[in-house]
């Protein structure tokens, strides 16, 4: 049974994108569900027995060193998929996938998206074509995570959280800022400190406000704009 306010399949701007008669391959095996921020959806190393297309909120997916550390590669909101690898196969996840924002979300059994996948070139070009943004994405985020500064990254990171929350005031905590950018809890302080500093943000009590978002789109680094140029080459 759906929940009104999780929002509905064609949400997902994937799923919306689709043919109908494409889509309808699909419709009758969604269900819709929801996550809590910090929530894990899959471990890494374990295999995707459900493919989840997003209507609202942000799935973080984050590479885990044998120290247990983490670090974010990529994010995928409601213009995305994750686990649709599935469709060519038994996929084992190679990141950890949590909520970083309140989730809703529709899923499909593997099996399902396997035969649906089968029989529409849409279906499957929708995966690959995915696939390759995530890959993409991770290269961007490795490139930005080893050259910039954390305070740029810290606003880049800001700011695509804001536009998958779609709201200018976010809920996060400093452990969940600190695993996503690889930094101590004591560096979000400093860096959070130092942005509000500006008149960019407000922060206070892991409720962060953007104030001026020209002024953190200046302060973050180029991978922002890089990043929302690639959604939209891959959208058109």
């Amino acid at each position: 049974m759906h929940t009104p306010n999780l929002g509905r399949p064609l949400d997902n701007q994937l799923l919306s994108a689709l043919p109908r008669d494409q889509f309808d391959l699909l419709a009758s095996h969604l269900t819709t569900v929801a996550l809590s921020q910090g929530e894990m959806l899959v471990g890494a190393g374990e295999e995707f027995d459900q493919v989840y297309f997003p209507h609202k909120g942000m799935l973080s997916l984050l590479v885990v060193l044998k120290d247990g550390k983490a670090i974010e590669t990529a994010t995928v909101g409601r213009e995305g998929v994750v686990g649709a690898m599935a469709g060519f196969g038994l996929y084992r996840s190679l990141v950890r996938v949590i909520a970083q924002l309140p989730m809703a979300m529709s899923k499909i059994s593997a099996t399902k998206f396997r035969q649906a996948a089968a029989n529409s070139d849409a279906i499957r070009m929708m995966a690959i074509q995915y696939n390759d943004v995530l890959l993409s994405q991770a290269r961007i985020t490795a490139a930005c995570n080893a050259v910039h500064v954390v305070e740029a990254r810290f606003c880049r990171w800001l700011l695509q959280s804001a536009d998958r929350a779609e709201s200018d005031t976010l809920t996060l905590t400093q452990e969940l800022i600190a695993e996503m950018l690889g930094v101590r809890r004591t560096s979000v302080t400093e860096v959070a400190t130092k942005i509000q500093d500006t008149g960019a943000i407000h922060y206070s009590r892991g409720v962060i406000k953007i104030l001026d978002r020209a002024a953190l789109e200046e302060m973050s680094c180029e991978c922002y704009q890089t990043l929302l140029e690639q959604s939209a080459r891959y959208q058109t």
